[in-house]
């Protein structure tokens, strides 16, 4: 019997280092997209500083899109009062992704503004045609002409270069096991966008580059 209970605790503890190894690799992408997105200043620098909540899916596949399962996963924060929030993890799926031309994967970023915000604290959201837009690129003022009524600008990088993308008809979803494996299983989705939960360590690098993105955007 002990040795039935040592087994097990075991097993545990090895999936839990491994959900948390997952899980530092899926920040450490995170983070080296923003890091990207915003040394190329190709994204307008208004459009990040009225942005709620920024998504990040680092190497979303092609593949994934064609056979319809899950299509990749990522990372979430939003402003609240003292800062950005520690990351939520998040699914991305369905078949409305553009993926450009020749691209075999790519990296998505996804840009809220309150009303988007609202809506993916729910948890899960179907991104309709009027829920997304492709946000504008080029410099400071070029942020008018798609205008910040969408929910959710999007944003795809396959070649070093961010360009406005189609997410119509996806679908975002909380990650709830690498969230309950990371924060713990009373720890809701919408309390750690909302500031409620301290980050982990590991989540240090991605919410540094956030502060690096608004610090240069002023």
């Amino acid at each position: 019997m002990k040795r039935l209970v040592s087994l097990a605790v075991f097993v545990a503890m090895f999936c839990w280092l491994a959900w948390a190894a997952d899980a530092a690799k899926e920040l450490d992408a995170a983070a080296q997209v923003l890091q990207s997105m915003t040394s190329a200043n190709q994204i307008p620098s208004t459009v990040l500083s009225q942005a709620k909540c920024i998504a990040v899916i680092p190497d979303l596949t092609k593949a994934g899109f064609i056979v319809g399962g899950e299509h990749g996963g990522g990372a979430v924060s939003c402003r609240t009062a003292s800062g950005w929030s520690a990351p939520a993890f998040i699914t991305m799926s369905g078949g409305g992704v553009g993926l450009q031309a020749g691209a075999e994967h790519q990296d998505v970023v996804l840009l809220m503004n309150p009303q988007g915000a609202d809506e993916l604290k729910s948890g899960h959201w179907d991104l309709g045609a009027e829920a997304s837009a492709a946000g504008p690129s080029g410099g400071k003022g070029a942020t008018e002409s798609t205008g910040w009524k969408a929910p959710v600008l999007s944003y795809s990088n396959s070649s070093g270069a961010f360009a406005g993308a189609d997410v119509g008809a996806s679908k975002i979803g909380a990650d709830n096991d690498t969230i309950h494996n990371v924060y713990g299983k009373d720890t809701s989705f919408q309390a750690i966008l909302e500031g409620q939960v301290q980050p982990p360590a590991s989540a240090q690098k991605f919410l540094s580059e956030l502060q690096q993105m608004d610090t240069k955007g002023h």
